[in-house]
């Protein structure tokens, strides 16, 4: 489908890969887009790789397997570079958005594969400074919407006050340390020039 994105997640066991995937489904949803977004599951265990992905539509999705050729890899643990081949099957001219303190420029030496864009954001920077703990997930899904464009600024930040409202109901300083921590997403990601 040529008005499709897919989005392949590479997190451990713990980090929030399986549940940034959900969230950017789910915010996808509430703009009037067809998705799916799911884990693979195996013998997951706290700190163990984990993959999940994200499909996202402007037309139903046939489509039920796990995503093989994304248009973006998002890395929410930069230690899985040496471990999974992340950039397996990304299309050429895709992106990989890397959660690291390191530039773009180390990042680009470590992975074989060069068809494709490197996006950078230190996740766990933000989520110490907003939430006080390392909760990486939401940073990178601030910036891999930054990174798409599949969502507009606007309706992401909306979509998910509305479900940060529902989910962290009772802990508003959670709520806010979330959401303080997709704004600074959207504005830290930094693009990889050669």
């Amino acid at each position: 489908m040529e008005n499709m994105m897919e989005v392949r997640w590479h997190g451990r066991g713990g980090q929030g890969a399986k549940t940034a995937a959900l969230l950017l489904a789910d915010a996808a949803f509430n703009t009037g887009k067809y998705v799916q977004g799911f884990p693979e599951y195996g013998p997951e265990r706290m700190g163990a790789p984990i993959t999940a992905y994200t499909r996202i539509s402007s037309e139903p999705i046939r489509i039920h397997s796990n995503i093989y050729e994304p248009d973006y890899v998002v890395v929410v643990d930069e230690t899985l570079i040496d471990v999974v081949e992340v950039t397996k099957g990304l299309k050429p001219g895709g992106a990989v958005l890397v959660n690291t303190q390191r530039s773009g420029e180390a990042v680009r030496k470590q992975l074989k594969h060069q068809d494709f864009e490197i996006y950078t954001i230190d996740a766990q920077k933000i989520s110490l400074e907003t939430l006080g703990k390392n909760f990486p997930n939401t940073p990178m899904l601030g910036a891999v919407v930054k990174v798409s464009g599949i969502i507009g600024d606007e309706d992401f930040i909306q979509s998910m006050e509305e479900s940060f409202q529902h989910k962290f109901a009772s802990k508003e300083d959670v709520k806010e340390g979330n959401m303080q921590a997709l704004k600074r997403s959207l504005q830290e990601v930094v693009k990889y020039e050669e």
